[in-house]
């Protein structure tokens, strides 16, 4: 059974520049069958964009494909270390509301854990379990 948060998450995560398009970070979602994208400051994370966040602060307050992911992403961004347990992360998940979280090492996005993942690994047989791990629908 896994320990941490390292036995769980996505290894090697997309990642963008926060001056960068959000049609990039939505090309780089439909690339990699995933949600969210990391979004770094000159190689460092910085925080997550989602794609729930393209459409509530981009295509509903009708701003284009070339809004700067910056503008798109979360305020402030909880994240782990490939160390947390999967104890603490799902706390974290909980008392934040967050479905992502961020895994970093020495400042850079290593990885990525998600509500999905942790129910894999918990609970299987749930229906959350089973469904995050079918296979994606491109």
């Amino acid at each position: 059974m896994a320990k941490t948060v390292a036995d769980v998450m996505t290894s090697h995560p997309a990642t963008i520049e926060g001056d960068q398009p959000v049609s990039v970070a939505a090309a780089l979602m439909r690339e990699n069958d995933a949600g969210a994208v990391i979004v770094n400051d000159n190689g460092r994370m910085a925080s997550i964009v989602t794609d729930r966040d393209i459409a509530v602060r981009v295509v509903a307050d009708e701003k284009g494909p070339q809004t700067p992911v910056r503008e798109a992403c979360s305020p402030s961004v909880e994240a782990v270390g490939p160390d947390t347990s999967i104890d603490q992360a799902v706390q974290l998940m909980r008392s934040h509301a967050v479905r992502r979280l961020p895994v970093v090492e020495d400042g850079r996005a290593v990885g990525i854990v998600s509500l999905g993942d942790l129910a894999i690994e918990r609970d299987p047989n749930s229906a959350l379990g089973d469904i995050s791990a079918a296979e994606g629908n491109r």
